[in-house]
């Protein structure tokens, strides 16, 4: 996969500005980065706090390979792609929190947002704490978020991350259809065998995870013994403090 880049010092999202290009016909592989996002976005609405220079933050365009049977894959994915990147560079031991966050000792430390314009193209968006989030993030975020400085003590610029991600990312999305990411992002899951919270719309209620199924659907068994299957997007799931 060849990679084409584009540089902006501020924006509102990478991901908004790669589907801006996309509709004028950006060719897959266009890469939006950017030092700073005004309007950074998570998953279900939320926002993704992106400050100057203390990240990478990056959205990549994809045309080729992807149908509507893989598309629910795409995000899991990319999260294997970020969690080989932290791992790679950083040497600390990086946890996918289902669906789309990347941990490290217990805290966030990168979020996924794929967004799809289907059948002509997809976004992933990726944002990945790089400096210390201790005098520069928001107090009530210091408890759950943490970077790739405050865990290891180490400093890396976005471009040294941006390359290994890349790597790690195409090597995957071009094998989409393999599933063999399965299996990784299973072992690396925080969840499984864990109780949760699963927050769905007004309701909360209380489940053991049970594994991750072939679509990446997390599986659950309620009190009851109910099994079921929580899809992307459809809820939200929180470890229970």
């Amino acid at each position: 996969m060849t990679f084409s880049p584009i540089y902006l010092n501020e924006t509102d999202s990478t991901n908004t500005q790669c589907k801006i290009l996309a509709k004028k016909g950006a060719p897959h592989g266009t890469v939006v980065f950017a030092k700073r996002q005004t309007a950074g976005r998570g998953r279900l609405g939320r926002s993704f706090f992106s400050p100057d220079n203390a990240g990478l933050y990056c959205s990549v365009l994809i045309r080729e390979g992807i149908d509507m049977e893989h598309i629910g894959l795409v995000t899991p994915c990319a999260a294997v792609a970020a969690a080989r990147a932290v791992e790679r560079l950083s040497g600390a031991k990086a946890d996918i929190k289902w669906v789309n966050d990347i941990y490290i000792s217990g805290k966030k430390v990168c979020g996924i947002l794929t967004e799809a314009s289907l059948p002509d193209f997809l976004v992933i968006g990726i944002g990945i704490n790089l400096r210390s989030v201790k005098n520069i993030f928001p107090d009530d975020l210091l408890d759950i978020v943490t970077s790739i400085e405050d865990e290891t003590g180490r400093i890396f610029m976005p471009s040294e991350m941006a390359d290994v991600l890349l790597t790690e990312l195409s090597g995957i999305v071009e094998n989409l259809h393999d599933r063999y990411f399965l299996t990784e992002y299973r072992k690396r899951s925080c969840l499984i065998g864990r109780d949760v919270n699963v927050h769905s719309g007004n309701v909360t209620y209380s489940a053991l995870v049970t594994g991750i199924d072939d679509s990446a659907g997390l599986m659950i068994r309620l009190p009851s013994g109910e099994e079921r299957v929580l899809r992307t997007g459809e809820v939200s799931v929180r470890v229970k403090a």
